[in-house]
């Protein structure tokens, strides 16, 4: 397990994994062009670009840090790997999360395992869209919305795989529909039903909080 990340950091380092240096470039799809045309330091810029969101997205469906960054790392080499299969029919963006979503439904197939931890460091970190809170809580307050992240972290975690990445991409994630639709590779009839069904999943198992979801 070690030699595999110490393999993969290595692997990511030969990829400017990330240089901090900026491609001129207007769009993630003219830096790909570039890419495939032979800039060495081009892939480096998408992945400065994305590293981040595409960590907190794996971080939300994971919930564990460690199992995050495996994930993130696999992301960026199979994009890199597969760099010449990328058509174009979609945003780079959305063939990023895509792949990711790949790798942490095969994470979590191979470990059976549920993930019930670490959503809670996400909803604080996002600063909670589910439930509503007091910008200035008193101590009173504070204990009561420790209890409704936890609730809320307890909710999201028990939701079934389909549901759950769909939640933490729109709500945590913030992406469009559409761009959540190009990723999962999904109608978005399919997306707007799915959150609505998980929305209302929360909702019955969170019914005593007061929630504040997106509008459909």
């Amino acid at each position: 397990m070690i030699e595999r990340a110490s393999s993969r950091r290595a692997q990511l380092a030969r990829l400017n994994w990330p240089r901090g240096e900026t491609v001129t470039a207007t769009s993630d799809e003219q830096i790909v062009e570039r890419a495939l045309a032979g800039d060495a330091d081009a892939f480096g810029e998408i992945v400065r670009r994305w590293e981040r969101k595409i960590f907190a997205l794996t971080f939300g469906m994971l919930g564990s840090a460690e199992d995050a960054r495996d994930a993130t790392q696999e992301t960026f080499l199979a994009a890199f790997r597969n760099l010449r299969g990328f058509r174009g029919e979609a945003k780079v963006s959305s063939w990023l999360h895509r792949i990711a979503v790949n790798q942490c439904i095969t994470k979590q197939r191979r470990t059976r395992v549920r993930p019930e931890t670490g959503i809670e460091d996400e909803v604080e970190a996002k600063g909670e869209r589910f439930l509503s809170t007091a910008p200035h809580a008193s101590p009173a307050h504070a204990t009561e919305n420790k209890e409704r992240r936890e609730a809320v972290r307890k909710a999201v975690a028990a939701l079934p795989q389909e549901l759950r990445e769909v939640v933490v991409m729109k709500e945590f994630e913030e992406l469009t529909f559409q761009e959540i639709a190009d990723a999962l590779q999904i109608p978005l009839s399919t997306v707007k039903s799915r959150l609505y069904t998980a929305l209302k999943q929360l909702r019955l198992r969170l019914g005593k909080y007061s929630m504040e979801v997106a509008p459909l």
